[in-house]
């Protein structure tokens, strides 16, 4: 059987300081996160998803297999794309071209990022994907769903479930959301765009 293992993180619990706590990446990470794996991996254990990857498991399945599978997904994602020092503020190249194109400008996008995640009703998460012509659209996704499972391909997500700011922020998700920017590595974002 292979089993899903919780991802290491690429980066000190305290890095992300003062954006995401290490007391809130402890629990996050070493908490709801290892839950998740743990969870799917009893769950799947003798049948046939157990040889599956995560994204098929994601888009095949459905009930708790794939609520666990698509927040060990969605995690991973979120977690990877973090950086204590990120190099640069603002994507460039082929992903900062197609911000500008279908969103107007840098700014625009953040706005409406930030908006569709602060409006999103309940536990989820805001999504950048592209779709297969590489158009780049936001969505809200709630719960564990993830954008693969309408055919797009995630590239950038903030999480919205209470777990990830409460601890920080209490209850003022929009200054979670502002936040997370300063942290985002955009390195990690342009490689999952090509």
């Amino acid at each position: 059987m292979s089993a899903f293992e919780l991802i290491k993180l690429p980066y000190a619990a305290d890095a992300l300081e003062p954006v995401i706590s290490k007391n809130t990446i402890e629990f996050h990470h070493g908490k709801h996160l290892a839950g998740y794996v743990n969870n799917l991996n009893n769950m799947i254990q003798g049948t046939d998803m157990q040889n599956l990857t995560l994204e098929e498991i994601v888009v095949k399945s459905d009930g708790g297999i794939r609520n666990n599978a698509g927040q060990i997904l969605n995690h991973n994602l979120y977690f990877e794309q973090f950086s204590g020092k990120p190099s640069k503020t603002a994507p460039t190249g082929a992903l900062a071209d197609a911000i500008t194109r279908d969103f107007g400008s840098f700014d625009a996008f953040k706005d409406e990022f930030q908006k569709k995640g602060a409006t999103l009703f309940g536990s989820g998460w805001v999504w950048l994907s592209a779709n297969k012509d590489g158009k780049l659209v936001i969505t809200q996704e709630t719960n564990a769903a993830n954008p693969i499972q309408k055919g797009l391909c995630p590239l950038l997500t903030f999480d919205v479930w209470e777990h990830a700011y409460y601890l920080d922020y209490q209850n003022r998700r929009p200054d979670h959301l502002a936040a997370l920017w300063q942290i985002v590595d955009w390195n990690v974002v342009e490689k999952r765009f090509k």
